[in-house]
């Protein structure tokens, strides 16, 4: 395979690296096990000073770290900025709070002596995507380091320079070697490494086939695991919305990443009394955007990580129309060098039409209009995915209402689906399963033991 960095803007080769044979994945494989065998038994207050020494290197070279994120993905520069931050967000939460989220939790069992003691697993595989480079490995990684596991990482083939840097600051702020190790590796060996007796776990962020073939392969060999998948995340707007607020955050939502984000906001269901005024003033925002460099501080559409993914979306989106979809805004791509793709809004979506019901990754919106409330709930359950989803109303406690009726892992009441450090992160139905980030995300990779005393003294 190639492991290539391409500059998604100008499709110009950057780096390539090679991949390693199978000797070196055993041999890796090895490296960590061994490490496990004493990384288990540090303390927290070890395992913490190595985590904020993470934090601290990616925060003293964040401009170095964010521009290897627009290098290798084409993300604008200000949100690679912000990736960065978050991730230093992320390692401190976990450095400072993994004590206290993995101490013992007595049962309250009458007149019994017992509680829960937390324990790490071993060795964890994760399979990381390109479109958060550097977050979604400090995510997984940072979690499961502190509770004492160790980590391959097998990282997204088109993002090689993020990859070697994470690796080389993990190695930096003093982990020991076999800790956190960087695999460039075709994805064929994911399941030689989740099959290796060795191994107790996997992790998958990805496309929703990936996370099934991964899912199978763990299942097969009866090893722990956690996808987060895609999302088709619904962006209901009742017609009591505050619509200015509501459009500015429609286009927030839906351009993030250049539209390239799991919970990035999809599909737009409006109800009919506001749905013309709601159009209007989503596509007078939508194609007020500016494309261009995402190293220039005013481009405010970057182009996708790809020419590959420019040309599956274009497919999407044509398909689509072919079918009888409306074309509101854009539905191309512009006469320019780079993975490019116009803003674009298409109506008229049925359930037969090919995109009804897939995720389009991309600044391609694609609004619903119904007659009520509840046919706005009706549809937005009416999906393979389940992962986050908003509702928009002035009515906080209607909002409560809707957002326990839809069928997600997440809602968010009057914004776009985000993420948080201190927030449970995941999905239900073909989004996938388990949690990610909070407390929670540390104990996906724990052995949750029972420690039975017997009876309590008198």
């Amino acid at each position: 395979m190639t492991i290539v960095s391409i500059n998604p803007a100008t499709n110009e080769t950057l780096e390539t690296f090679s991949p390693i044979n199978k000797d070196a994945v055993m041999a890796a494989i090895g490296s960590a096990h061994d490490a496990y065998q004493s990384w288990r038994c540090r303390s927290f207050e070890d395992r913490k000073d190595k985590l904020l020494k993470f934090a601290q290197l990616l925060r003293a070279d964040a401009d170095t770290y964010a521009r290897l994120i627009t290098q290798d993905m084409g993300k604008r520069i200000s949100e690679s900025h912000y990736e960065i931050e978050y991730c230093a967000n992320i390692a401190e939460f976990y450095a400072n709070g993994a004590e206290r989220f993995l101490a013992d939790q007595p049962m309250e069992v009458e007149g019994t002596d017992a509680y829960l003691h937390y324990e790490p697993l071993g060795v964890l595989l994760g399979v990381m995507p390109w479109n958060f480079p550097f977050y979604q490995v400090v995510r997984f990684a940072t979690p499961n380091i502190m509770a004492g596991n160790t980590v391959l990482i097998k990282h997204a083939s088109n993002v090689p320079q993020c990859a070697k840097a994470l690796e080389d600051l993990f190695a930096e702020c003093g982990l020991p070697a076999g800790v956190y190790t960087n695999l460039f590796i075709p994805s064929e060996f994911v399941e030689t490494i989740v099959s290796d007796r060795r191994v107790q776990g996997v992790s998958l962020t990805g496309s929703e086939p990936a996370g099934a073939a991964v899912a199978a392969i763990a299942g097969k060999n009866l090893k722990r695991s956690v996808l987060e998948l895609g999302g088709n995340d619904p962006f209901i707007v009742l017609e009591d919305a505050d619509l200015e607020s509501t459009v500015e955050q429609a286009v927030k939502g839906r351009i993030v990443n250049a539209g390239q984000s799991c919970v990035a906001s999809k599909r737009f269901i409006v109800v009919e009394a506001v749905a013309e005024s709601f159009l209007s003033a989503f596509k007078e925002q939508m194609a007020a955007l500016k494309l261009g460099d995402p190293m220039d501080d005013d481009t405010t559409l970057a182009p996708l990580s790809t020419e590959q993914a420019a040309v599956k979306l274009l497919e999407q989106v044509q398909s689509t129309i072919d079918a009888g979809a409306t074309v509101i805004l854009g539905g191309d791509r512009p006469n320019r060098d780079g993975a490019y793709f116009n803003p674009t809004i298409l109506t008229d979506i049925t359930p037969e039409m090919p995109t009804y019901d897939q995720e389009l990754f991309g600044p391609v919106a694609s609004v619903y209009v119904v007659e009520d409330e509840a046919a706005a709930i009706k549809l937005a359950n009416d999906s393979s995915f389940g992962l986050g989803g908003s509702v928009f109303t002035s009515n906080i406690d209607r909002g409560r209402r809707v957002a326990e009726q839809i069928e997600t892992g997440m809602m968010f009441i009057n914004q776009p689906t985000r993420s948080q450090a201190e927030l449970p992160f995941g999905g239900i139905k073909h989004s996938g399963y388990g949690r990610e980030l909070s407390h929670l995300g540390i104990l996906e990779f724990v052995n949750k033991k029972l420690i039975h005393v017997g009876k309590k003294d008198s």
